[in-house]
């Protein structure tokens, strides 16, 4: 295991630790100006999240309505449902759907789920996530940001695994928190973005970081924070 890995992984939780854990649920607040954008408004919502901690699979239920969205990359198939379990929409092989899409393009309700659902999932999961069969992690040069020094993990996902781009990296401050990540999302033109990670807290033993702001990143890796257009926020964070 990669040194940096191996620092991290201790520092948030431990592999021992993750390796006993099974389930991470949390009510999770979405906003920015992104779900609008897409042709969904009704994504800019809070939900309760039950994520799967050793396969990729994600279930959204939406305050208020009680709408159901679930994704599970093991029947690469993404559902929405109404409270009363009547089917609202639902997509198999949905990444294959964004073939083409720019920037530009909407989303329908099933691909937005399928959007928030894996993207949740590997926030929540990471990093013991970089621990995976297939799932390569090294360290490369490190970064200096606002008179901070970050190390930083070059991650390379294997096809099986539904991210945002298959090589992502992560930057970790001097005591092996996360504190940032770029990648480009395919299904969205792949945009460059710079997402900022902080407020972690522990619970039940792993460290959970609570913020989530993303940000356009320009040609020199620097963000554009003159908007934000999607943040996260956590709260009642439960491991099982």
């Amino acid at each position: 295991m990669d040194a940096l890995l191996a620092k991290v992984i201790e520092r948030h939780g431990g592999l021992d630790r993750w390796n006993t854990a099974s389930t991470l649920t949390t009510r999770l607040t979405y906003g920015g100006p992104f779900w609008a954008f897409k042709g969904r408004p009704d994504f800019d919502s809070t939900e309760l999240v039950e994520a799967d901690l050793h396969r990729e699979r994600i279930r959204h239920v939406q305050e208020g309505t009680g709408q159901v969205t679930e994704y599970d990359s093991d029947t690469d198939r993404v559902t929405v449902t109404a409270a009363d379990g009547s089917l609202i929409d639902e997509l198999a092989n949905p990444r294959a759907s964004f073939a083409g899409y720019t920037q530009e393009s909407q989303w329908t309700l099933a691909q937005a789920a399928y959007f928030r659902g894996y993207a949740t999932w590997h926030y929540l999961v990471e990093p013991f996530l970089f621990t995976w069969p297939g799932v390569e992690a090294h360290e490369v040069e490190p970064w200096k940001e606002d008179g901070e020094s970050w190390r930083v993990l070059r991650v390379t996902y294997p096809e099986s695994v539904h991210t945002h781009s298959d090589t992502q990296l992560y930057y970790f401050d001097d005591g092996g928190l996360l504190r940032r990540m770029d990648y480009q999302p395919v299904v969205n033109g792949s945009s460059p973005v710079a997402h900022y990670v902080s407020g972690a807290t522990e619970v039940d033993g792993l460290v959970v970081p609570t913020r989530r702001r993303i940000h356009i990143r320009q040609e020199d890796r620097t963000p554009d924070l003159s908007w934000t257009p999607i943040t996260l926020d956590l709260a009642d964070v439960r491991i099982r």
